[in-house]
C-alpha cells in the first residue's frame, strides 16, 4: 500500500501543472510542498514517536535565517550556506533534545513552546544579524553560476524533496528504527523492558524532524527572496502540529494532504471574508469530531469497510 501511495504521490506531482493555470497557482503549490516538507517530519516525531512539539515553527525559522545569514552577510555560496543551517539545526536539535525529551506529556508541550518562542524572540531583537521584525533580503538559490529561479523550477524542485522525503521515512518506519519508533507511542515502559532504548530512539526522531523543518525553512527563504520573524513566530508551530492531526497522525500520507488541505483551504475561503476564520474553524472543529483519528486514516478504514462489503 505504501509503494502505491508512493507512485500515487509522484504521479500527482508529475501531473499538477497540468491543472496550474497561473503563476499564483504555482506559488501555492510550492506552499503546499514546502508545508508538507515539514510535517513529513513532524508526524515521525508526533505520529511514531509520541512526542509533541509546538516549538517546530523555530527550527524552521533557523533553517531560514541560518542560510540567509550566511549567504548574505558572508558571501558564502547559497547550496553551502542552506546545508550548513540545516547541519547547525540538528546539532542544536540534538543538544536541546536530550534534556527537553526526558519530560512527558504537557511538561514537553511546554518545553519545546519555550524553545520556539526563545527563538523566535532572538530573531526578532537581534537586528544588526537578522534585520529585526523588518526582516531581510535573501539571495536566490545558486549553484555553479545558475540559479534556481522561476515557479516552474521551484516547483519541481520542492516536489522532487517531497517525494524523496516521503521515501525516506517510509524506509524509516518498515526498519527496526521505525518499529522501535512505534512500539514507544504504543508503551514507553514496554518498549524499555524488551531492550528499546527509547531516549536515543525519540532523540533520533526530532533531530530528523528538525532537519526537515530547517531544510523547509531554508528553502522557503532562498524562494521567497525574503524572510521574517513571523516564521518562527508561536502560531506557525501550532498550524504545523494541526496540519500533521487534521491529515492523520501515524500516517505519511495524511502528513501531506493534511498541509496539502489546510494550505489551500484559507485560498478558497477568501470570498467569505469576515467569516474566513470561522468557516476554517468549523471545518477543523467537524473533521476532528467526526474523524478523530484523522482525515486519511478515517478514509481508509471507510474504503477497507467497502471493500470487505463489496466481496
Amino acid at each position: 500500500m505504501r509503494v502505491r501511495g508512493l507512485a500515487v504521490l509522484a504521479l500527482v506531482v508529475l501531473a499538477l501543472p497540468l491543472a496550474l493555470p497561473n503563476k499564483y497557482a504555482y506559488e501555492v503549490a510550492i506552499l503546499v510542498g514546502l508545508n508538507a516538507l515539514v510535517c513529513v517530519g513532524l508526524n515521525l516525531l508526533i505520529g511514531y514517536a509520541g512526542q509533541i512539539s509546538l516549538g517546530h515553527a523555530g527550527f524552521f525559522g533557523l533553517g531560514a535565517y541560518g542560510s540567509a545569514i550566511l549567504a548574505a552577510r558572508y558571501g558564502w555560496p547559497t547550496p553551502l550556506s542552506l546545508a550548513a543551517a540545516v547541519a547547525g539545526v540538528a546539532l542544536l536539535a540534538w543538544v536541546v533534545g536530550r534534556p527537553i525529551l526526558r519530560l512527558k506529556g504537557h511538561h514537553l508541550a511546554m518545553a519545546t513552546l519555550g524553545l520556539g518562542i526563545i527563538v523566535s524572540i532572538v530573531i526578532a531583537t537581534e537586528d544588526q544579524v537578522t534585520g529585526g521584525p523588518d526582516g531581510m533580503g535573501v539571495p536566490p538559490l545558486a549553484a555553479f553560476g545558475v540559479a534556481l529561479s522561476g515557479e516552474t523550477a521551484w516547483y519541481w524542485a520542492v516536489g522532487a524533496l517531497l517525494v524523496g522525503a516521503v521515501w525516506l521515512a517510509h524506509n524509516l518506519i518498515d526498519s527496526p528504527r521505525g518499529r522501535a519508533l512505534r512500539a514507544l507511542h504504543g508503551s514507553e515502559i514496554a518498549a524499555e523492558m524488551v531492550g528499546i532504548d527509547s531516549a536515543r530512539h525519540k532523540l533520533n526522531a526530532f533531530v530528523i524532524s528538525a532537519a526537515l523543518a530547517a531544510l523547509a525553512g531554508g528553502l522557503t527563504a532562498h524562494y521567497a527572496g525574503f524572510v521574517t520573524p513571523a516564521k518562527a513566530a508561536f502560531l506557525h508551530s501550532i498550524e504545523l502540529v494541526t496540519m500533521v492531526v487534521f491529515g492523520g497522525m501515524a500516517s505519511t500520507f495524511g502528513a501531506v494532504v493534511g498541509a496539502a488541505v489546510l494550505t489551500l483551504l484559507p485560498q478558497f475561503l477568501t470570498a467569505l471574508k469576515e467569516y474566513e476564520m470561522v468557516v476554517f474553524g468549523a471545518v477543523l472543529m467537524f473533521t476532528m469530531i467526526f474523524m478523530p483519528r484523522g482525515l486519511v486514516p478515517t478514509l481508509e478504514k471507510m474504503l477497507a469497510a467497502a471493500n470487505r462489503r463489496a466481496v
